[in-house]
């Protein structure tokens, strides 16, 4: 992924929930994402990957699908080991 683009999915993503909680300054809510995101490290370790991804889970609920996922997601048991062992397409 090119890193222009990861700039713009990040700042789409950050812009709307940065609103929600104007009254915060970019470093404290990156701060406060990190948190919510379990993420321990020296804020300078935090990865784009690592916030994107929060942002983008960031109000759903706890069941729903990891953004990616979805593509390779089956109904049952079955059906995803035939797929896997290239039984059925």
């Amino acid at each position: 992924m090119p890193i222009c683009h990861r700039i713009d999915e990040l700042i789409e993503l950050l812009h709307p929930e940065w609103l929600k909680e104007s009254d915060m300054n970019l470093l404290a809510f990156l701060l406060k994402l990190a948190k919510e995101a379990g993420f321990k490290g020296d804020l300078s370790e935090l990865t784009d990957d690592v916030l994107i991804y929060h942002l983008k889970m960031r109000n759903s609920g706890s069941t729903d699908t990891i953004p990616g996922l979805q593509k390779d997601y089956e109904e049952d048991f079955k059906t995803a080991l035939l797929r896997a062992r290239g039984i059925i397409k």
